[in-house]
C-alpha cells in the first residue's frame, strides 16, 4: 500500500525557518521518521515538496490510480487555496492534513483551511510528532477501507 506525503511552500526550510514556531527538525528529517514508520506498517512512501499551488495541484492528480492516500501539509495554500481543495475533494482516496504549528492559535486568517475541510482529518500543533499522527492516521483509514472491500468481495 502506498501513500504519498506532499509539502507545500516553504517547508523545504525547515530547520532555517523560524524554528521557535515550527521547530528546529529539517524536513528529511521527518520524511526519515515517515518512511521508518510506513516501512514498520507494510506500506510504502513517497514524498513530493513544492512551493507552487499549480504543482501541488498536478501531485494530487498523479495519486489517483495510484496511491491509497495522501498526506499533506499545504502549508499557507491550507488558508488561500480552492484548487488545491477542489484537487483533495476530487481525489476519491482519504485525505489527512497535517500542520506544525496550531494554526488555530495563529492569526484570524490561518484558522480556515479550505483544504483541510476537503480532507478526512486534519492535526494541528504537534510539530513534527504531528506528521507521525498523520501518517498512523491515514494508515488506520487505509486499512479499514481495504478490510471493507474485502468483506464486500465476500
Amino acid at each position: 500500500m502506498k501513500i504519498i506525503v506532499i509539502q507545500g511552500p516553504n517547508l523545504n526550510m525547515l530547520g532555517h525557518r523560524d524554528p521557535r514556531l515550527y521547530g528546529p527538525m529539517k524536513l528529511e528529517q521527518i520524511h526519515q521518521n515517515l518512511e521508518t514508520l510506513a516501512k514498520q506498517n507494510n506500506f510504502e512512501v513517497e514524498f513530493f515538496q513544492s512551493n507552487f499551488e499549480g504543482e501541488i495541484v498536478d501531485k494530487i492528480q498523479e495519486c489517483i490510480g495510484v496511491s491509497d492516500g495522501i498526506l499533506i501539509n499545504p502549508a499557507a495554500f491550507s488558508h488561500t487555496s480552492v484548487a488545491i481543495a477542489d484537487a483533495i475533494a476530487l481525489a476519491g482516496m482519504p485525505v489527512v492534513e497535517v500542520h506544525l504549528s496550531n494554526i488555530f492559535a495563529r492569526e484570524d486568517f490561518r484558522k480556515k483551511s479550505y483544504s483541510g475541510a476537503a480532507s478526512a482529518g486534519v492535526i494541528t500543533g504537534f510539530g513534527p510528532f504531528g506528521y507521525h499522527l498523520g501518517l498512523l492516521s491515514l494508515m488506520q483509514i487505509i486499512t479499514e477501507i481495504n478490510a471493507q472491500k474485502q468483506q464486500e468481495q465476500k
